[in-house]
């Protein structure tokens, strides 16, 4: 049982978890949007995801080496040299247009990760910023990327796709930082320090009432396609009521990152729907 542990702490702690949330989330853009041709845009966005999670989880630790790497760390660090060489290979795959806009999604997470200007820290710990950055990435990658290298326009579908994406993010988002209340620096301002708890689930419950009347606007609605969305957003909601300073990391790490896993699993392999 322990050995299982640990293998599953190397899972979640080498992002390969979150890598599959994403992965999952450009498939599910090739099911919505019927690209075909997306198995490159997929494994870019899971090798690039290990990539950038990595380098911003463990570049402080890389850059100043003030701790001994233990074996995780190396096998981590491995990991993360080969999932570059698999992100350099499936970019080289991706047409002139989608490569430029993937660098700009780089630049974003560079920006997110180092400190670029005098007297600033990184991004990251611009107060307040964090949640919008990692939401817009995550559209970004997820959705934007796939959809220009298909040459698909960006049309009132893809918009409101991107903005029911968004919101589901920031909601998963705001679990983890409800979470991580007692960890995270103060100087954050992360959405439960300033507003408190209470009002962080309210703001997430009427995100997802958002997410779900926008399915309305779905010029190719159906009601199988709608009820997969809305037990999505139920699950996120319980997700969200239940969370507490508590909570073990896998409640977050595990639990809460598979939703777009399950989500995936159910509208594309599951239930078999036609959106």
């Amino acid at each position: 049982m322990r050995y299982l542990q640990k293998l599953l702490d190397f899972y979640l702690n080498s992002s390969l978890h979150v890598s599959l949330s994403v992965y999952a989330l450009v498939r599910m853009t090739g099911f919505l949007f019927h690209i075909e041709a997306i198995h490159d845009s997929a494994l870019f966005a899971f090798f690039g995801t290990i990539v950038g999670y990595n380098f911003v989880k463990y570049d402080a630790l890389a850059r100043t080496q003030k701790l001994q790497m233990r074996v995780e760390l190396k096998a981590i660090a491995v990991l993360s040299f080969l999932a570059l060489a698999a992100t350099g290979y499936y970019f080289l795959q991706l047409g002139r247009a989608t490569q430029i806009a993937a660098f700009a999604f780089l630049i974003l997470t560079l920006l997110y990760t180092l400190p670029f200007f005098p007297n600033r820290s990184n991004a990251r710990n611009w107060a307040g910023v964090k949640i919008y950055m990692v939401a817009l990435c995550w559209v970004g990658v997820t959705l934007f990327l796939p959809v220009v290298e298909a040459g698909i326009p960006f049309t009132s579908a893809v918009f409101w796709v991107a903005l029911q994406r968004f919101i589901l993010i920031f909601v998963l988002i705001l679990i983890f930082e409800i979470i991580d209340l007692k960890v995270d620096d103060p100087n954050l301002k992360t959405v439960p320090q300033q507003i408190g708890v209470k009002r962080t689930k309210l703001i997430g419950v009427l995100l997802l009432l958002g997410f779900i009347s926008i399915e309305f606007l779905n010029v190719d609605f159906t009601s199988k396609a709608f009820t997969v969305k809305l037990g999505i957003a139920l699950t996120a909601v319980l997700f969200l009521i239940f969370a507490n300073e508590k909570r073990s990391k896998y409640y977050s790490a595990f639990w809460v990152e598979s939703i777009p896993i399950v989500w995936w699993l159910l509208l594309v392999y599951g239930l078999n729907f036609s959106v």
